[in-house]
C-alpha cells in the first residue's frame, strides 16, 4: 500500500471513532435532561462527595484531643473536664489530654478553641455563663461563642452556694443583707462572667445592697484568699467548697438553686432563706469548632454520653455535688437559647460590666 492511502486510511478510522464518542456523548446528555435520572445523577454526585467526610470521621480521632479547660486546675470546671477527659480516654482510641487555658472569664480559652482546626482534635469545655452571660457582660468579645463553636453535649450542673469566711460577723442570709447595708462587704469571684460573679450581682439586685466584687483567674484562686480571710464571702460552685464546708473552715448559709441540694439538705436556698424568686446554677458542656463535620460531632456525642452513664462517671461527680446531663447538640443549643434571654435583661439591669 502506498504511504498516501495508508495516511488516508488511518486519518478516516480516527474521525469514524471520534464521531462516535460525540454521539454517545450527545446521547447521554440527552438522557440526562429527563427529570429522573437527572436526579439520580445528581444524589450520586452528591454522595460521592460526601464520602470525603465519611472518610474523615470514621477515621477519626487519628491523634491525642485536646478538651481546653478554660479555667485553672482545682476549680469545678477543671474537675469536670478531667473527670470526662479519663472517660473519653477509655473509649475513643486516643488519649484525651486536658489544657487549661484561664482568663477573661473563660474567653481566653474560648477564643483558643475558636481558632483551632475544625478536625474534632480539640475540645473545649464551655460553661453557662461563657455562653449565656460573657455575650452580655462583655461589650468586646473576642469570639462568639454561639456562633464560632458548637455544642456537642451539655453534661454536667450543678448549685452554688453562698460560703463566708468563719470570721465575718453573719450567720444567715438576713445578717449578711444587714452587714452589706450598714458597711463595706466584697465577695470574691472565678472570674467576670462566671456563674459565681453572676450569683453575686444577682443577689446585690434582688437583695438591693452593695457588695463590691473581687474577681480571680478561677475559683481555686478565689477560695485560696477566702480561706484565708483576704475576701469576706464567695457564692462558690458546691464541688469546689463542699470539703472545706464540711471541715468547719468556711460558713455555708445558702443554696443557690430552685430546690435544696442533695449534698447540703440542712442548707436553706437562697429563695427560702430570705430572697424570694432567687434562682442561679451552672452547668458544664463540650464544644467543639464551628465547621467540625456532622458526623465527627456525632461520633464525639455519642462517647460524650456513653462516658456520663460510665459508673466510675456517676459516682465521682455525684459525689462532690454535681448533678449528670448528657444531651444531644440539638438540646444544647436550646439550653443556650434559653439561657442567652434569661441571663441578658439580669445583666442590663444590674448594671454589671466587665471591660
Amino acid at each position: 500500500m502506498r504511504p498516501e492511502r495508508a495516511g488516508l486510511d488511518l486519518f478516516l478510522n480516527f474521525n469514524q471513532q471520534l464521531n462516535r464518542r460525540l454521539l454517545l456523548s450527545s446521547s447521554i446528555f440527552r438522557q440526562l435532561a429527563k427529570p429522573a435520572l437527572y436526579g439520580t445523577f445528581l444524589a450520586a454526585s452528591l454522595t460521592l462527595l460526601g464520602l470525603p467526610t465519611l472518610a474523615q470521621a470514621q477515621a477519626f480521632p487519628s491523634k491525642p484531643i485536646r478538651l481546653i479547660c478554660p479555667f485553672p486546675p482545682g476549680g469545678a470546671v477543671d474537675i469536670a473536664s478531667r473527670a470526662i477527659a479519663q472517660e473519653l480516654s477509655k473509649t475513643i482510641g486516643q488519649p484525651v489530654v486536658v489544657d487549661n487555658k484561664p482568663g477573661a472569664g473563660g474567653n481566653i480559652g474560648g477564643q483558643e478553641a475558636a481558632r483551632s482546626a475544625p478536625d474534632g482534635h480539640t475540645l473545649f469545655m464551655s460553661t453557662s455563663g461563657i455562653q449565656s452571660i460573657n455575650p452580655t457582660l462583655y461589650s468586646k468579645m473576642p469570639f462568639d461563642p454561639n456562633k464560632d463553636l458548637v455544642p456537642v453535649s451539655a453534661l454536667v450542673s450543678l448549685n452554688n452556694v453562698l460560703v463566708l469566711h468563719p470570721s465575718v460577723k453573719a450567720n444567715s442570709v438576713p445578717e449578711v443583707v444587714a452587714l452589706a447595708k450598714s458597711s463595706q462587704v466584697n465577695y470574691a469571684s472565678s472570674g467576670s462572667g462566671t456563674s459565681i460573679h453572676m450569683s453575686g450581682e444577682m443577689f446585690k439586685h434582688m437583695a438591693k445592697v452593695n457588695m463590691d466584687h473581687v474577681p480571680y483567674k478561677g475559683s481555686a484562686l478565689a477560695l485560696n484568699d477566702l480561706l484565708g480571710g483576704q475576701v469576706m464571702m464567695m457564692f462558690d460552685n458546691i464541688p469546689s467548697s463542699l470539703q472545706h464546708i464540711k471541715s468547719g473552715k468556711l460558713k455555708a448559709l445558702a443554696t443557690t438553686g430552685a430546690k435544696r441540694d442533695p449534698l447540703l439538705p440542712d442548707l436553706p436556698t437562697l429563695a427560702e432563706a430570705g430572697v424570694p424568686g432567687y434562682e442561679s446554677g451552672v452547668w458544664f458542656g463540650i464544644t467543639v469548632p464551628a465547621g467540625t463535620p456532622k458526623p465527627i460531632i456525632d461520633k464525639l456525642n455519642a462517647e460524650l454520653i456513653k462516658g456520663t452513664k460510665s459508673p466510675e462517671f456517676i459516682k465521682r461527680m455525684t459525689g462532690l455535688g454535681y448533678q449528670i446531663m448528657g444531651s444531644t447538640p440539638e438540646q444544647m443549643a436550646e439550653m443556650n437559647k434559653n439561657d442567652l434571654a434569661r441571663w441578658a435583661p439580669i445583666i442590663k439591669a444590674s448594671g454589671a460590666k466587665a471591660d
